[in-house]
């Protein structure tokens, strides 16, 4: 029985793909193990939204021959896409794959055997062109035996600016609803409490073979008569695309919790344009304040770029003093960087190192300054919490409903456990703290 070990870089998605593909290869007989336990095979599911991609791969690969220098290593995702010939030009590279073919790997790869070093770097690479018919994969991850990420839906046909990933894994397309059920009730079947919805972009969902044969609301209805799930989390969806609609649903619903992560990436009007996004931040006011009329303790994440060419000091305060008036919880800020063949190689100017680490440091102290707000305001309130298996220092974590991270002393009979309780304190780690009288009547 050989063993395979999968290494795993950047989004959801990818975690949900990755434990899939672990899945095919178990049933094929292989053993799954952890990277450092001497595996026959690697396989590496690359991200390419940075532009240190190559240097991660590179160590990643590095690290696998010093543990197996006769391992078998595989390179598949979205930077395996795009750059497949420098790819197959790293030492100890067996094989590279594209978006088309890493679910398929099994049968193009056959029995894993190490190839000499004189095998020329064109004969490891097995990438089709992102512009033919890709197939839909069902895809969800089984890491964490509390919650699960469930792909439903891949690929983007919003062409940002700066952006690789419709390049990486080509055209919007869907599973049907019928498809997602029957995954999240296999999933529901090995106990697991939570279900994150993840995909490239999810509001976009219910394209099957380029014609809408759904939308993402008849998706939610369809998900919320689930039995065994206790949660439907929306990773992220895009603000043109979160309709008043999907809010109303969410903050009625009897399993869609009340936390968005609602990508916005530049507060200025003018970057906004550069970026070539589909709103306007008149609209991202809009549903910010239409989710906080419904529902004043829910949770709403922003994605935010800085430094994207043509981004002046006046349009990054443009970006900052916008954020900071808005009523959200917290920030995922991302740092601009270059991407080859996409259209902000070409705008100017160029904002300098300095000056982005600089803005991206503001953004920080702003990010943890409305998470401590937010948290703040969640003291002595009720919410459900579901209890993971997360010891440190002799404390265990879970997360409520609408995202607050929370800690209480360590007892198995919670692991796996939603209850509600009563978030008492805040501590200096910035987790809400749970004392053991809180919650000890649950579990009787």
């Amino acid at each position: 029985m050989k063993k395979v070990a999968f290494y795993t870089l950047g989004c959801k998605l990818n975690y949900s793909e990755t434990s899939t593909i672990g899945r095919m290869f178990q049933e094929k007989g292989f053993e799954k193990v952890d990277f450092n336990e001497n595996p026959d095979i690697f396989i590496i599911n690359t991200c390419s939204v940075t532009d240190n991609a190559d240097k991660k791969c590179r160590k990643i690969v590095r690290e696998a021959q010093a543990i197996n220098p006769e391992g078998y290593v595989a390179i598949i995702g979205c930077y395996a896409q795009l750059k497949p010939k420098e790819i197959s030009e790293i030492p100890g590279v067996d094989a590279v794959l594209g978006a088309s073919e890493k679910f398929r790997l099994l049968d193009i790869i056959g029995d894993f055997k190490k190839e000499p070093s004189s095998v020329l770097p064109e004969n490891k690479v097995y990438a089709g062109s992102i512009e033919t018919k890709l197939d839909y994969h069902t895809s969800y991850s089984l890491n964490d035996r509390t919650r699960t990420f469930l792909k439903v839906q891949d690929g983007c046909d919003y062409p940002c600016s700066y952006c690789t990933i419709p390049l990486a894994r080509g055209k919007s397309r869907s599973d049907s609803i019928e498809n997602i059920i029957k995954a999240a009730e296999e999933i529901a079947s090995k106990g697991v409490k939570e279900i994150v919805l993840t995909g490239v972009n999810i509001g976009d969902f219910g394209l099957i073979e380029g014609e809408r044969k759904a939308t993402f609301m008849d998706l939610c209805e369809a998900l919320d008569n689930i039995d065994g799930i206790e949660r439907f989390r929306i990773s992220s969806i895009e603000p043109n695309l979160l309709s008043n609609e999907i809010i109303d649903f969410v903050a009625h619903s009897k399993k869609f919790v009340p936390h968005f992560h609602i990508p916005l990436q530049s507060g200025s009007p003018e970057v906004l344009k550069l970026m070539k996004r589909r709103y306007k931040r008149e609209l991202y006011v809009d549903r910010v304040k239409k989710i906080k009329e419904l529902m004043p303790d829910c949770c709403i994440g922003v994605d935010v770029i800085v430094g994207h060419p043509g981004e002046t000091e006046e349009y990054f305060l443009e970006t900052y003093n916008f954020l900071n008036e808005l009523d959200i919880s917290y920030l995922h800020v991302f740092t601009y960087s270059e991407r080859p063949n996409t259209d902000a190689v070409d705008i100017h100017p160029k904002v300098s190192k300095k000056d982005k680490a600089e803005r991206s440091k503001m953004l920080h102290i702003l990010s943890d300054k409305k998470k401590r707000a937010f948290y703040l305001q969640q003291e002595n309130k009720e919410e459900t919490v579901l209890w993971e298996e997360d010891l440190e220092n002799g404390n265990m974590h879970g997360w409520t409903n609408n995202y607050v991270r929370v800690s209480a002393k360590y007892d198995p009979l919670l692991i796996n456990t939603t209850m509600p309780v009563k978030l008492e304190n805040l501590n200096a780690e910035g987790i809400m703290e749970v004392s053991e009288s809180a919650i000890v009547f649950e579990k009787h």
